[in-house]
């Protein structure tokens, strides 16, 4: 029987704090999964490396490895720089089978742990601010890779139709762009009363103390707004969550259908009261229409027929039947869909 084993693999940081805080969430890691030994190690900067962790596990009896990137999306290092140690480790020792997991990407788990650190803040801030007058940015790290960067752009959408907020704006610490500065600038000249600044990051490190300067430096040239730093992710028990869920998934197998974010199969931040629905079209009495047009109407004058949904979402459309909206959060934003209408009317 093989005896499994699994390898969190890290990048390394030049910042103590920031080792520290990745050997908690291996740590955690380790408590959630007991069936299996566990290890870690980095690429750079720090020590054990990947390699040594390896070795550590052979030495242990462990021949199949279930291999993590211990980071939030796919660019250079989880794409290429972890499975080079990887293969390189695997070619050279044929004793052991290497199997290596994703990445933790866009993941309900990771969107409910940043919503708990953006709400804590919030809850430690003056009240008296609304969502509507709040702006959220959110900072990633930033890479060369444009699908890594378009990530934590989706994660800024998620997050604000979540909340509610007012406006919100996506930044990176490096690499990229808008950088932190220019972004909380250009975000100060928009009118918000309150900025959330929220790095998307799993640990601290110089990139994440950074962005708490930047933002600190802008504040005070704007007086006006009040400006709160919400914590980083660090070792959220949903983190956690989602590393061991990354483990059973090598063995398990993942679902590479586009329904991890389906807000009628998981709890979507903003939408959770629509977990479980029927999944019914709500445009079944107009299916077909333009076809039964063309003939006879049968009375039924299409033509004529408003959907006006700025009513309330329980509503009847006067053909014997009724469907329900669940409330959606921007529904009534000051820039929304109500706004717009009263546009056009």
């Amino acid at each position: 029987m093989r005896k499994l084993g699994v390898m969190v693999c890290g990048h390394g940081s030049r910042d103590a704090d920031a080792i520290r805080e990745f050997e908690a969430v291996a740590a955690g890691i380790r408590e959630r999964l007991p069936q299996y030994d566990v290890d870690s190690g980095f690429l750079e900067f720090a020590t054990p490396v990947i390699r040594e962790g390896l070795d550590a596990l052979r030495a242990r009896g462990v021949d199949e490895i279930l291999a993590v990137p211990g980071m939030l999306f796919a660019a250079g290092h989880a794409k290429n720089d972890i499975p080079s140690v990887l293969n390189t480790y695997q070619a050279q020792h044929d004793d052991v089978k290497i199997r290596y997991g994703r990445e933790l990407g866009i993941d309900p788990k990771l969107l409910r742990a940043s919503a708990d650190r953006i709400q804590a803040a919030l809850d430690a801030a003056p009240a008296g601010v609304s969502a509507a007058e709040t702006l959220l940015v959110v900072v990633g790290r930033g890479a060369s890779d444009p699908d890594a960067n378009s990530n934590v752009s989706k994660v800024t959408r998620m997050l604000w139709e979540g909340f509610g907020f007012g406006w919100a704006e996506t930044a990176y610490s490096g690499v990229t762009f808008p950088l932190v500065a220019p972004a909380l600038e250009h975000a100060a000249k928009l009118g918000y009363r309150r900025i959330v600044v929220h790095p998307y990051f799993l640990f601290t490190g110089v990139l994440v103390k950074r962005i708490y300067d930047h933002t600190d430096r802008v504040a005070a040239a704007h007086p006006e707004i009040e400006f709160i730093k919400a914590p980083y992710l660090n070792d959220h028990p949903l983190i956690l969550d989602a590393f061991a869920e990354r483990v059973t998934e090598i063995l398990d197998g993942s679902n590479v259908m586009n329904c991890q974010l389906c807000k009628y199969r998981a709890q979507v931040l903003g939408f959770e009261a629509e977990v479980g629905l029927a999944q019914e079209s709500h445009h079944h009495h107009v299916e077909g229409l333009l076809a039964r047009d063309d003939g006879d109407d049968a009375g039924h004058d299409h033509h004529h027929h408003d959907h006006d949904h700025d009513h309330d979402h329980d509503h009847t459309h006067g053909h014997g039947h009724d469907h329900h909206h669940h409330p959606y959060p921007h529904r009534d934003h000051p820039l929304g869909p109500t706004t717009l209408k009263d546009l056009e009317d």
